[in-house]
């Protein structure tokens, strides 16, 4: 059977056209091609009229796709928008429950994404330091504010805005750590 993320119900009412089957295919031919490639994305939870079984679809093609970095917010009327109007609210614990679901299944694909990085050399930007000597930075897979860092550990003589080649130690959810490597 193939693969299901959104009835086409609800994809109609939210104007969005969809083919997950494909969108899976293109991910895969894009990693055949640049394994190095970080991929992100934001979802939506709890659209007036979404069933559980509609939300278990949308987990099953996270873990199915394998995103790098993934945003997710819970549904809620905007002034003016056709939506508003649509039958079937989600009750917002529900719609708080599923994004909090969705969110655990992202954080777990997350840690096995990023653990593959331990041992790689990244290029990262230095966007500041901690108290006790540690560099904050990002790599090219990072944007500002909005996702991890990369926490290099004999950082504090590195300068703020300064690109420099780390080692990956170790990594978690969202966040790597690093040492410097020379040259």
């Amino acid at each position: 059977m193939p693969f299901q993320h959104a009835s086409p119900r609800i994809l109609k009412l939210m104007k969005r056209p969809a083919n997950a089957e494909g969108t899976l295919q293109r991910i895969e031919a894009w990693r055949r091609a640049r394994p190095d490639l970080v991929l992100r994305s934001t979802f939506i939870v709890g659209f007036p009229g979404e069933t559980e079984r509609e939300f278990e679809a949308l987990l099953a093609f996270l873990e199915t796709a394998q995103l790098d970095r993934v945003g997710c917010f819970a549904y809620s009327p905007v002034e003016g928008a056709a939506a508003n109007a649509l039958p079937d609210p989600v009750a917002e614990e529900v719609k708080e429950e599923r994004r909090a679901r969705f969110m655990a299944v992202q954080a777990r694909i997350s840690a096995a994404r990023l653990a593959r990085r331990i041992g790689q050399r990244l290029t990262v930007l230095v966007d500041g330091h901690d108290d006790d000597g540690t560099a904050i930075a990002r790599s090219a897979a990072d944007a500002p504010e909005i996702d991890g860092t990369v926490r290099v550990a004999d950082g504090g003589a590195l300068a703020v805005g300064a690109f420099a080649r780390v080692r990956v130690t170790a990594a978690g959810e969202h966040d790597l750590a690093a040492r410097t490597e020379p040259g």
